[in-house]
Formats: structure tokens, C-alpha cells, sequence
């Protein structure tokens, strides 16, 4: 259902997206607006009446030929008239949240049918049906043993802890004398759990973190006041990788705790397996290393073999090299709905872990952990990888030749080469669709979803002046879906290339 849209009426509904946007983000539209008003320069996509008011000149800039819009329009989160006694109604939503909220208000997510229309590139889930030649059936039923009735323990049941040790060894330290033992393996219902478990047993300490990169760490680094959390920002001029010398900055003004996601959410880059070695070398007996490998299998360097990056294979001695490794069935299994994880560390850090899930979530589902232990044969890891691999760089090739197509700079430095993220640049395009809330509203529009590049902004307790660095000139484009809504996506964004006439093609 949709309806024509007066000129009041579409600037009002940008604001209205703007107002439900987290304090630090909502200048955003705001300077948008700003610029849009204040410059008389940029042309317009339609012709221009020299008489027409500023207010007929904003709208157009706004709408570009837009004639209708979805309803309902966006209204703000929460109703202020209604009293809510000791809640903080100022707790602002991960990236991936705030944006399928403000698509549900478009209609996405009402009906199974009309969800088939929309092209949500901004999930961060890969497709999880049998979908992937190759790729093993995923389980339509698990058995439920009369143990697994049981509470499991905080750390997980031994066999499936059993399990992701032999795996890890297998893949990543035959040649090693130091193995993992289940006593390494702490289970956790999910990957934020692991991350919140690990935020909790870290006490006195500068922790560094690098920007972009994966959104929930922000509310993860906020809620604890157990160590502080220093953002460093990386250049975009280097299409923001981080080198060894900032690490070594970072140690020499005192950090002792670094987390950074490899393969890197959202810029879709790794580090090699040299620069791990000397990152290992470097932070060794100095700096707790927490490394988030969720997407460490969607890797493409190695020709779609089926191998994979990890921390795993530089560590010298499990129970004294102080990493901590998180992974899971989330990603490379495509199991997002399980909720079944691991983090993998020396057995002190494992103990603690396992008690601050005592207090902090309960452990993990019993019975999906009894399910998991087949899946981590390490042979059927590898075919299951390889398949995986093949399938999502075919994706990923699709994507950048139709955004290369439509005249975004695609090179080899910028071109992702692990996860199934784009880290896409909006910066040549024209009027608000260099914006990242501008063009986020127009792919609403065409039901399309993608996550504003400023909600990867991590600065907990806005301890640090970053705002020079709030990416409002990028968006993430996931290629996690299945290809037919990836050319759902890539078609309703020619579409708004085309109203505002910048397609360096006619379609």
C-alpha cells in the first residue's frame, strides 16, 4: 500500500528517521538537511523553477522523483508519555536492530509474503537452507537424550568441548606440541554471550579496539566499568586495515587487553597469517588477545579449498599465551538460530568464564550442543568449508560486478576477500545519496536494507572526539542472503541510481 507524499510530508518523514537514531548519530540527517538548504549549487534531478520556494528545492533534493511512499511512516521509539520507572529509555540498538525496526515500519517482517519482496542486505546471517552444493543438509530435527534434559554445564557438556579441541588441533596445530584439551573449551549460547562472559573476568586494564568494526561491541564495552575501552580508529585512505605499528603504539602507552573481530566486520578484510604471527609474537606475555573469528572460514585467498585463518595456528602454548579465540555454528555452519558458540583460551580464563555464565546467562541450549559434535569432524569441516567458499565468492563477485556496473569504485585493494561483507562507499554519489542515512532511506524505499556506515562508530562511554571519523559516507551490503535477494538488492539500487540520474548507463 502506498500513498503520494506532500513536500512537508517527506521531510518530515526523514526527520522522523532521523529521531530514532542513538544521541551520538542523530546530527547526521540534521546536517544533511543543513547542507541541502544552505547549498544552492548542487543540481537537481528534476528541473528547477527559479520562483519555487526553499522549501519546494529541499523536497526535491529529498525525494528525487520519488511520487509515493510505504506506509507507515517511521515514528520514534519510545513514547515519552508513558512513565517507566528506573528504565533507560536512552539504551540505543545495535546497527542491524535500528535498521530492521525502521524496515518493520515499512512493512518488512508483517507477512512471510510480503518479505519476499524486500532484499535485507543488512542482516548479518548467512543463508541457512540447503541452498549450497556440496554443502551437508542442515537438521530439520534433533534427538533429545534424556541427559541433555538436564541443566548443561556453564561451560558446555565435555563431548562437544571434546569436539572443538580435536577440531582446532587437527586444522590448525598438527605440528604443535602444545594441544587443546576440553579443559580449553568453555560453550556459550552465543557470540555476544561470549563477548559479555570475556568483558566480565577483565579487571583493571585499557582495552584497545580498532575502528570499524562489529557494532555490538559497543554495548558489550559499555556496560562493564571494569576496564576502560580505547578506540583507535583506522585511516580510510588505507581502506582501513590496521598494521603493526598501531599495535605497537598501543602497548607502549600501557593497553594490556586488544579486541578486534579477523576477518574484519564490516570491511570484509583479514590480516595474513604473517602479520598473526608477529601479532602473537608482539602481544605474547604483554596484552590479552581477544580475537572474534565468526567469519574465519569465509576466506577466499587460498583458492576455495576449504582452509581457513586463525590465532589458533601462532599460539606457542595454550595454557600460557593469553588469547582468547571465539567462533562458532552461528556463520560458518549457518546456524545462527542454534545459538551454540565456544571460546577457546588458556584453562585459567576458561575457569573464569565458566563461572561468570553462572551469573550472567545459564550456559548454553543442552540438546543443540548434543547435535553439534558430529558437525566438527575436522574432514567434514573442511568439504563443508570449501563448499561454503566456492557458493559465497560467486555472491560476492556478482555484487561488485553490479555495483561496479553501476559506477562505484570497485578495485582490488577495496574488494573483500573473507566474510560476506562489502564496506561500500557512497561518496561520488549525489545529494543525500552520499549520505549513509540518506541513502539508507531511499533503499527503504525500494525495500532494501543495508546498515549506515556511522553505527560502526564504536566509542563506549564517549570517552574519545571521534566525530571526524563517523563513516557517513559508507554503508555495509551483507551478501549473506541467498542470490535471488542479492538481485532484489542490486536491482532496487540501480533503481535509485536511476531517479537521480547518476547511472553511468542508461537501464
Amino acid at each position: 500500500m502506498s500513498y503520494p507524499m506532500s513536500e512537508d510530508d517527506d521531510v518530515s518523514e526523514f526527520e522522523r528517521l532521523e529521531s530514532t537514531l542513538p544521541e551520538a548519530l542523530k546530527r547526521s540527517s540534521s546536517s544533511l538537511i543543513d547542507l541541502l538548504q544552505n547549498n544552492e549549487n548542487i543540481s537537481l534531478p528534476t528541473a528547477r523553477n527559479p520562483r519555487e520556494s526553499m522549501k519546494d528545492k529541499l523536497y526535491q533534493k529529498l525525494s528525487a522523483g520519488r511520487e509515493s511512499s510505504p506506509v507507515p511512516l517511521p515514528k520514534p521509539k519510545f513514547n515519552e508519555d508513558i512513565h517507566k520507572p528506573a528504565m533507560n529509555s536512552q539504551q540505543s540498538s545495535t546497527g542491524v536492530l535500528w535498521v530492521t525496526e525502521r524496515a518493520n515500519e515499512y512493512g518488512f517482517g508483517q507477512t512471510d509474503e510480503e518479505d519476499k519482496k524486500w532484499a535485507n542486505l543488512g542482516q548479518g546471517a548467512p543463508e541457512h537452507g540447503d541452498t549450497i552444493p556440496g554443502s551437508f543438509k542442515r537438521p530439520t530435527s534433533i534427538p533429545i537424550p534424556d541427559k541433555s534434559k538436564e541443566y548443561a554445564p556453564t561451560a558446555g557438556i565435555k563431548p562437544l568441548r571434546e569436539a572443538v579441541a580435536h577440531y582446532y588441533n587437527e586444522t590448525y596445530r598438527l605440528t604443535k606440541q602444545s594441544k587443546y584439551t576440553w579443559k580449553n573449551v568453555c560453550i556459550v549460547p552465543g557470540g555476544r554471550a561470549g563477548l559479555t562472559r570475556i568483558a566480565s573476568i577483565i579487571k583493571d586494564c585499557y582495552l584497545s579496539f580498532f575502528l570499524p568494526d562489529y557494532t555490538a561491541y559497543a554495548e558489550m564495552l559499555s556496560l562493564f566499568k571494569n576496564f576502560s575501552p580505547i578506540p583507535v580508529p583506522l585511516n580510510e585512505q588505507d581502506n582501513y586495515n590496521f598494521h603493526l605499528n598501531l599495535i605497537k603504539n598501543e602497548l607502549k602507552r600501557g593497553v594490556s587487553a586488544l579486541l578486534t573481530s579477523n576477518p574484519r566486520n564490516p570491511t570484509g578484510r583479514c590480516l595474513t597469517k604473517h602479520q598473526l604471527h608477529q601479532l602473537h609474537k608482539m602481544c605474547r606475555e604483554k596484552c590479552l588477545l581477544i580475537m572474534d573469528e565468526f567469519y574465519s572460514h569465509y576466506y577466499y585467498d587460498d583458492g576455495c579449498t576449504g582452509s581457513s585463518i586463525s590465532s589458533a595456528e601462532f599460539i606457542e602454548d595454550v595454557n600460557k599465551d593469553p588469547v582468547l579465540i571465539l567462533n562458532g555454528l552461528t556463520k560458518a555452519f549457518r546456524l545462527p538460530g542454534w545459538r551454540t558458540c565456544w571460546i577457546l583460551g588458556p584453562e585459567d580464563y576458561i575457569n573464569a568464564l565458566s563461572s561468570a555464565g553462572s551469573y550472567l546467562d545459564g550456559g548454553s541450549n543442552s540438546p543443540f550442543q548434543y547435535a553439534a559434535i558430529e558437525m566438527l569432524e575436522p574432514l567434514k569441516v573442511r568439504n563443508e568449508m570449501k563448499a561454503l567458499q566456492i557458493h559465497f565468492k560467486m555472491k560476492r563477485d556478482y555484487v561488485l560486478a553490479r555495483l561496479k556496473k553501476m559506477g562505484f569504485n570497485i578495485n582490488e585493494t577495496n574488494t573483500p576477500n573473507s566474510t560476506f561483507y562489502l564496506w561500500l562507499n557512497l561518496s561520488h554519489l549525489p545529494h543525500k545519496l552520499s549520505n549513509c542515512l540518506g541513502f539508507f532511506h531511499e533503499c527503504l524505499h525500494e525495500k532494501v536494507i543495508v546498515v549506515p556506515g556511522f553505527f560502526f562508530l564504536i566509542n563506549p562511554q564517549n570517552l574519545s572526539h571521534l566525530e571526524d571519523v563517523i563513516w557517513y559516507n559508507y554503508v555495509r551490503i551483507s551478501y549473506g542472503p541467498e542470490l535471488h535477494y542479492l538481485e532484489l538488492g542490486m536491482d532496487g539500487i540501480e533503481r535509485i541510481l536511476n531517479r537521480f540520474n547518476c547511472l553511468p548507463y542508461d537501464p
